[in-house]
């Protein structure tokens, strides 16, 4: 059945939060954590992106009955040096610890100049930019990322072998900050999702069918499990060193390691890094050498075609969804309100 957000139920922000900050609670979080966890997965869809938001509600609930998410689990400091810091995250919930970790982050980077957080033992974070969101709204540069289950054949491979490791880079900005949010496969396993359940083929190929060929129906992506990642070859590589580094740094799991089943994916790496801009040069020049960048770069074009930079859109949308309501799928919430 084709499915369109534009035209489906909306629902007001404050309600999607207090259900699932109800639901949340149903499943064992203390009030204040599931408060917290309930603005992390609303936000998301609040800002469009549906299938690290509410969509993904489904799948976390059944992994906090089934344990293998820790509801009671916080993370805990394994080691630190000057700036940089390890935790175990214990198996919690991922999105708890990841905002945990970017907020230790910044606080090291307030102190040092730069804060590094490895964190190790952790769950899925959701949508990955909202942590870089999170060191933008403080004033820091922020950047993040995690491994996942082997999703994504490296490149030369026909089986899935490394992970589409998101990765966040974010640059504060007072007329609205630059956020960077990717998979490193051409399109999330989330997102081809979201265009399969609206009925859409890809804009540009995003995979491999199961005969081998590229395609832009993501049925036939998710049904090979062949993802194209970003750049080709070049994906695949960083795909590779991002694991390592994680696995490394925060003395956890790789992504060999890590079970292929969606809902026993746990154990994972990783990393946040916050750099204080203020503490480096006046805020005002900051102000005015991504201005100047994005200027540059969103010149007009000979055609008409708008360039945008990352986290435009994603305000814009923002914004529209908090007048309008957030469009959910009814399904999800039905679940949600049933819990």
């Amino acid at each position: 059945m084709e499915r369109d957000y534009d035209r489906r139920m909306r629902v007001a922000y404050q309600d999607l939060h207090d259900d699932l900050r109800r639901a949340l609670e149903k499943a064992g979080l203390e009030p204040g954590r599931a408060d917290l966890c309930a603005r992390l997965i609303a936000e998301p869809s609040r800002d469009g992106v549906h299938s690290h938001g509410l969509n993904l509600f489904p799948r976390l609930f059944k992994m906090m009955r089934a344990g293998v998410v820790d509801v009671a689990a916080t993370p805990v400091r394994v080691s630190a040096h000057l700036g940089f810091e390890r935790w175990d995250g214990r198996r919690g919930v991922g999105a708890l610890n990841a905002h945990h970790s970017m907020a230790t982050a910044i606080a090291l980077a307030r102190a040092h100049g730069i804060g590094c957080v490895a964190l190790a033992n952790t769950n899925h974070w959701m949508r990955g930019g909202t942590y870089g969101w999170q060191a933008a709204d403080a004033g820091v540069i922020g950047i993040c990322w995690t491994n996942t289950l082997p999703n994504l054949p490296p490149w030369g491979a026909s089986d899935p072998r490394v992970g589409n490791n998101p990765l966040v880079i974010a640059v504060p900005r007072a007329e609205g900050h630059v956020v960077l949010d990717m998979a490193l496969s051409q399109f999330s396993y989330g997102a081809l999702a979201a265009y399969r359940m609206r009925g859409e083929l890809l804009p540009v190929p995003g995979g491999f069918d199961t005969r081998g060929d590229l395609t832009r129906d993501p049925a036939e992506i998710e049904a090979s499990r062949r993802p194209l990642p970003i750049g080709f070859w070049k994906g695949s590589g960083l795909s590779l060193t991002l694991d390592m580094i994680a696995a490394l740094l925060s003395g956890g799991r790789a992504t060999h390691q890590i079970a292929v089943d969606p809902e026993g994916e746990t154990g994972l790496s990783q990393i946040f890094l916050a750099f204080d801009v203020a503490s480096l040069s006046d805020p005002r020049a900051v102000d005015s050498v991504v201005g100047a960048i994005l200027d540059h770069a969103r010149q007009p074009t000979g055609d008409g075609t708008r360039v945008r930079y990352p986290g435009e859109r994603t305000i814009e949308t923002r914004r529209q969804n908090v007048i309008d309501g957030i469009p959910v799928d009814p399904s999800v919430w039905e679940f949600v309100l049933n819990v």
